[in-house]
């Protein structure tokens, strides 16, 4: 391997040998290992240049043998490069934070079309919910009761949270489970990583990793409600042992349990790789289209209990006074990704990684209007014969169109008792959101093309950080976080309002390790964490950012049939902003900022080999959520209701996994999970409390090895909701106790097929 050395150099010639000396040693060839370069390192070519003040640049390009590239020694650990990707922002058994990690076998045995959330259901404190009922389209995730905008997200290492919103939509890059390696889902705030501050979990996602031979599959599955999933992946292998294609194409339809609520999503993965003995260089190119529509107006109660399927979207009356349905009330949207990833093994202890990433997001969302104002939509009243109009329907289309580019890098050193990582990133969005009337009963002066509202947004957000885990004694590890994060922002809200924000966010980590045997380890962890305001809390009045101080005690127990882990947490918010359970006027829901809040509560998990055949992974969360001293203002006036629940929220969140592996290819498992009650606002009034529900799903999994065209045909089949239970997972509010609910699917099956080549 050669590798690029630069030294910015001044003073004699003497005073740069003797520098020269001191950095190479006596003999240039013998590279001293200050830095933990390996010995055998010599510099086989060097260039010069000088400038008119004495002062020069020289280069060295320094020739690493083969036995200093691949050997490491006892002191080190081979990192595979796969890794090096993400390893700035994954936690492992040595850091003192609560996380998870699920594998690509876990996750194809229920990837048959409905999004990640839902296939993360089962995990520590996890609730998922789904506009359409059933898993496909719009879905979201919720962990220790913060809702998707505080759960951290990225793709290798890349943010994939909305710059503006924060939120997370894996519906415009359907079928993405089927290209991810493995899932690491960190709860609390976490260690460093890119993006939004984790308020209340980061989710780390890693694409698949280079395969050293080729193969082939193609999966198709369907189900209740006409949902299917069909796919189509390969790789080629290693080519020459340098290089892989990897590439999917997906499509899924689902006509959802809410009526119309259909989803319609096509997405694409390609995936080029360059693998050297220390150099992994990676091309990808992901993204897909999403066409549903909407089902997120949810239902009043009475509606509840007489048709929990039918959807308010695109209702409205015609000239001749009938009920009718607008037929494209639909999310339109396409969104398309570009990552370039150079992971470098230096050294035996030290790696590189730099990334590059830019994503391009365009579409709308339509909605027919019934007597819509023309001074909402800057229209001139017409006269039609003496009267004068003032009102009119109309269809609309709200557009976002976005780019979002920018690069993230580590370092990470690792020798002996002590390992370091220094990263960051720099990114920075554009997106410019408008709106235009595609049809109306009265036109009046309106042109085709016009935008009713055309406004503007432009964030920058970087962060440097440095996390170092130090090996004090055998038992005792410490571990230490510090990252400055800068966000500036400027968009207009309104035609009357400017918002130009800039925030300096400093999150300091520390924590603590202690080994007390080779199956036992507790660990004890402070993070803070700073997060700005989206682009929807501007809209709607004047927040403050957000802190958190996230304290995690936990023990870990492995052995050969067992092991478990169990954390408590503290969560301690000023000037969080809690979901209110309102909407505004375009379905986006709104937050209040309150001063004083917490989370606490006891989270366990464990798996359990009871026999060779059977397994049982259970795990519990039991918490308290509050808001101290809840003041807002009603009709009354400014009142205190003291100590109150924070909305969306339940006390008790339990799963449990029960799996038998009948043969080695033959598996059926038992998933149940139960949500205790939670509240759609912050008043602990009757009116908007969502009741407990308890769910359970059977997954059944066969893999036939034949001995022809196919190396094997696996056969998968899952009932969700096995009982048929009726529940609600989500609510909102309108008004201060209309409660508007969201029902989920009773009983519903989907069974696919899955060929490998």
């Amino acid at each position: 391997m050669k590798t690029l050395f630069i030294f910015w150099r001044a003073g004699s010639a003497a005073l740069r040998r003797r520098v020269f000396r001191f950095i190479f040693g006596k003999n240039p060839k013998g590279f001293q290992n200050l830095w933990g370069f390996p010995k055998d390192a010599a510099p086989t070519a060097h260039a010069g240049f000088r400038f008119h003040n004495g002062v020069s640049l020289s280069l060295f390009l320094l020739s690493l043998t083969a036995a200093a590239q691949t050997q490491p020694t006892d002191s080190t650990k081979t990192v595979s490069l796969d890794e090096v990707t993400i390893s700035a922002t994954r936690a492992s058994a040595k850091t003192p934070v609560t996380f998870s990690n699920v594998g690509k076998k876990e996750i194809a045995k229920r990837n048959l079309g409905q999004d990640i959330p839902l296939l993360l259901n089962f995990l520590p404190s996890v609730v998922t919910t789904s506009d359409a009922g059933n898993g496909f389209g719009y879905t979201g995730i919720r962990v220790r009761g913060s809702d998707a905008t505080r759960v951290n997200v990225t793709i290798n290492g890349i943010p994939y949270n909305d710059s503006e919103s924060s939120g997370t939509f894996f519906v415009n890059i359907g079928d993405f489970a089927s290209s991810v390696e493995s899932i690491q889902l960190q709860r609390g705030v976490g260690t460093s990583t890119n993006g939004a501050g984790a308020f209340g979990a980061s989710l780390n996602l890693q694409t698949g990793k280079v395969s050293d031979s080729a193969s082939a599959e193609i999966a198709n599955s369907f189900g209740s409600f006409n949902s299917r999933k069909h796919t189509v992946k390969f790789t080629t292998g290693r080519i020459s042992d340098h290089f892989e294609l990897a590439g999917r194409l997906s499509a899924i339809h689902s006509d959802g349990y809410i009526d119309r609520a259909f989803a319609d999503l096509k997405s694409y993965f390609l995936q080029g790789s360059y693998v050297g003995k220390n150099t992994l260089i990676k091309a990808l190119a992901f993204g897909g289209h999403e066409r549903t529509y909407q089902a997120w107006n949810g239902l009043d109660a009475e509606t509840l209990a007489a048709n929990p399927r039918f959807n308010y979207a695109g209702i409205y009356t015609d000239e001749f006074g009938n009920t009718r349905f607008y037929e494209n009330e639909v999310d339109n949207y396409q969104q398309d990704h570009f990552q370039l990833h150079w992971s470098q093994r230096v050294s035996d202890y030290w790696n590189t990684n730099v990334s590059l990433h830019y994503t391009i997001g365009k579409g709308y969302y339509e909605n027919y209007k019934e007597d819509a104002d023309f001074a909402e939509y800057g229209l001139t009243p017409v006269v039609i014969g003496g009267e004068t109009i003032t009102q009119t329907d109309l269809v609309r289309r709200k557009w976002l169109d976005n780019d979002f580019y920018g690069m993230t890098f580590s370092a990470n050193y690792e020798k002996d008792k002590l390992a370091v990582t220094i990263g960051g990133g720099l990114n920075n969005y554009e997106g410019d959101h408008f709106g235009d009337i595609i049809w109306a009963r009265f036109a009046s002066t309106s042109e085709l093309g016009d935008r009713y509202y055309d406004q503007n947004a432009v964030k920058t957000d970087g962060n440097i950080f440095t996390k170092a885990t130090y090996q004090l004694t055998r038992q005792w590890s410490l571990f230490g976080d510090l990252q400055y994060r800068y966000v500036d922002y400027k968009t207009t809200v309104d035609p009357a309002r400017d918002i130009d924000a800039q925030f300096n966010f400093f999150n300091p980590k520390a924590g603590i390790t202690f080994t007390v045997n080779e199956k036992n380890n507790l660990y004890f962890s402070y993070a803070r964490a700073n997060k700005e305001p989206s682009r929807t809390d501007f809209e709607n009045g004047n927040p403050a950012s957000e802190k958190l101080d996230d304290f995690e005690l936990g023990w870990r127990y492995a052995s050969g049939k067992i092991r478990v882990n169990t954390n408590f947490y503290l969560m301690n918010y000023s000037d969080q902003l809690v979901k209110t359970g309102e909407l505004d006027d375009v379905g986006n829901e709104i937050h209040a900022n309150v001063a004083d809040s917490y989370r606490a509560g006891i989270e366990i998990d464990a798996v359990l080999a009871l026999t060779r055949k059977f397994t049982l992974s259970p795990n519990l969360a039991v918490s308290t959520n509050k808001i101290k001293d809840y003041t807002i203002m009603t009709a009354d006036g400014l009142r205190n209701f003291g100590t109150t629940n924070i909305s969306f929220s339940p006390n008790v969140v339990s799963g449990i996994l029960a799996s038998y592996q009948f043969t080695p290819d033959f598996q059926v498992s038992l998933l149940s999970k139960y949500v205790g009650e939670q509240y759609a606002g912050n008043l602990d009034t009757e009116a908007t409390k969502l009741d407990s529900y308890s769910v359970t799903d059977l997954n059944i999994v066969y893999e036939w090895k034949t001995k022809t065209l196919f190396k094997s045909i696996v056969f998968t089949a899952l009932a969700n909701n096995l009982f048929d239970k009726q529940y609600v997972s989500n609510a909102y509010l309108y008004g201060e106790d209309y409660v508007s609910y969201f029902p989920q699917a009773g009983i519903n099956v989907l069974g696919g097929v899955t060929l490998k080549f």
